[in-house]
């Protein structure tokens, strides 16, 4: 009787847990927008803030339509979950821990992409992308992982979304700077044309840069540990959302100290979320 019991309240505990990384992992969208205006010119910051904030909330309603019925919906072929609707007719029934779970891993997913787009995508043209990447591309592909698609069903294994969130976030990050290409004034010829000159566009705010890399630190607990059922489980992945991004800050530092002269902030602060991605990958091992 003893055991039943604490197995209840241990389900409990971690169902409020899940939850609350749930919110923790909302709380990156904070994070990334402070990140990308503090390290991009003041003339943009309005833009890029208005991109984070839109790409939640316009995010919200596609997902909504047709985004979580795509994901979690019965499985078609392995391929996409078949579309619905019960979030409204299936009211009382209906899964609500999970559907908020993953509306922010879907959001996270549709943020990464503006900053490697930044200073140069017109707010209509990123809106656009937004409502794609959250009503198709990451429930599709989410889908086959967390869904019972295709690749769950011959076993592979994604516990903390270094492959359905980092992964297609980066490679649609990269595909959008590919068609955008650099900032306008990025690279120029040299006046002797013997090469490129490769212009910095410093940060304006680094301060503001330095607190989104800490709330998207903090953020990261959430979205590594949200999942996990046990304590040792919890532990384990806290342990490695620590580590490894210390570790990444401190060789950069190290790395920057020695090529400059002295420690780049900016590059230390990136090396920080850079060990941030990493975890997630380690956590899918652990």
């Amino acid at each position: 009787m003893t055991e039943e019991i604490l197995s209840a309240v241990n389900g409990q505990v971690f169902g409020v847990w899940f939850l609350i990384g749930a919110a923790l992992v909302f709380w990156m969208q904070a994070g990334f927008a402070m990140v990308e205006t503090g390290f991009t010119r003041a003339k943009n910051a309005g833009n890029i803030l208005m991109k984070n904030l839109m790409d939640f909330c316009i995010g919200t309603v596609v997902f909504i339509l047709i985004g979580f019925g795509l994901l979690l919906g019965e499985d078609i072929a392995g391929i996409i979950g078949r579309p619905g609707f019960d979030i409204f007719t299936a009211y009382e029934s209906f899964d609500w821990s999970n559907f908020v779970f993953n509306l922010v891993f879907c959001a996270t997913t549709a943020t990464i992409v503006s900053g490697a787009m930044a200073e140069r995508t017109k707010f209509l043209s990123y809106c656009i992308y937004s409502a794609v990447i959250s009503a198709v591309i990451y429930p599709i592909e989410a889908h086959w992982i967390w869904g019972n698609g295709w690749l769950a069903q011959i076993g592979f294994h994604d516990f903390a979304g270094s492959c359905a969130i980092h992964m297609v976030g980066g490679i649609s990050a990269l595909i959008g700077a590919k068609l955008l290409g650099p900032r306008i004034g990025k690279f120029v010829k040299k006046s002797d044309k013997t090469g490129i000159k490769v212009n910095a566009f410093p940060g304006h705010n680094l301060p503001i840069g330095c607190l989104g890399v800490f709330i998207l630190w903090l953020g990261w607990y959430g979205f590594n540990g949200a999942a996990c059922t046990s304590v040792e489980q919890l532990g384990s992945v806290f342990v490695t959302t620590t580590i490894a991004p210390a570790i990444a800050t401190v060789v950069c530092m190290i790395v920057t100290w020695l090529k400059y002269g002295k420690p780049d902030v900016s590059m230390c602060l990136n090396a920080s979320l850079a060990g941030l991605v990493v975890s997630a990958s380690k956590d899918d091992v652990l």
